[in-house]
């Protein structure tokens, strides 16, 4: 009996070592950050629209790619752009997809089926955006390389970074762009003003390559 007791006791103290969302180590005040990172990010308005996935984007590795050809089933298929840029379907072959955009590949695959059938119908749609990445680095849960969500704000990729730690400084957090013609950007990000709902165009929705400084 005694043993039995000793084990309930045991078991009860490394349950209380563990806060309430099983982070076990985590201190109150870095759990009440991810928790309001979490949930002032859902809050948060989203800018409307589709950058990512228009005319003109450019398809990369990783992309998951929903190839069409009407009346076409053995051919038809849902592909993911390999690490060289090509994808193959059957019958029609290996194409190179990374660097066009969906309408440029449906042209190279339309072409190509000219040759197997009379006059193929061809739709390329982009299903899944794995290409394009952000980067979170500094005081947070889980540094590191994100795919970019669509639509995605600074918040957000704070959030999925597990929310910064508790000695983070949180009125200087940035973002790091690039401009198109190679010139850097710094945007300031005050983490505790957006989460009380102020200045919410600093949260501004990320672009490919964004690098989020949380010093």
């Amino acid at each position: 009996m005694v043993g039995f007791l000793v084990v309930i006791l045991s078991s009860a103290w490394v349950q209380g070592g563990q806060d309430s969302s099983g982070n076990k180590g985590v201190s109150s005040g870095q759990a009440d950050n991810r928790k309001a990172t979490t949930a002032a990010s859902k809050d948060m308005p989203h800018p409307a629209g589709n950058a990512l996935v228009g005319s003109n984007f450019i398809i990369g590795p990783d992309d998951v790619l929903s190839v069409n050809v009407w009346k076409e089933p053995e051919i038809s298929q849902t592909v993911t752009v390999r690490p060289d840029g090509k994808i193959s379907l059957p019958l029609a072959g290996e194409f190179v997809a990374s660097g066009l955009t969906p309408d440029q590949l449906q042209a190279v695959i339309t072409q190509r089926l000219e040759g197997l059938m009379s006059r193929p119908n061809v739709t390329v749609i982009v299903h899944e955006v794995k290409s394009q990445r952000i980067v979170v680095v500094g005081q947070v849960a889980k540094p590191g390389s994100y795919t970019l969500q669509n639509p995605m704000t600074v918040l957000d990729a704070i959030a999925q970074a597990g929310g910064p730690l508790d000695y983070a400084k949180l009125k200087s957090i940035y973002v790091l762009r690039v401009a198109p013609d190679g010139h850097p950007t710094k945007l300031p990000f005050n983490y505790k003003d957006v989460i009380k709902g102020h200045n919410l165009a600093q949260n501004v929705r990320l672009q490919p390559s964004d690098t989020i400084v949380v010093p």
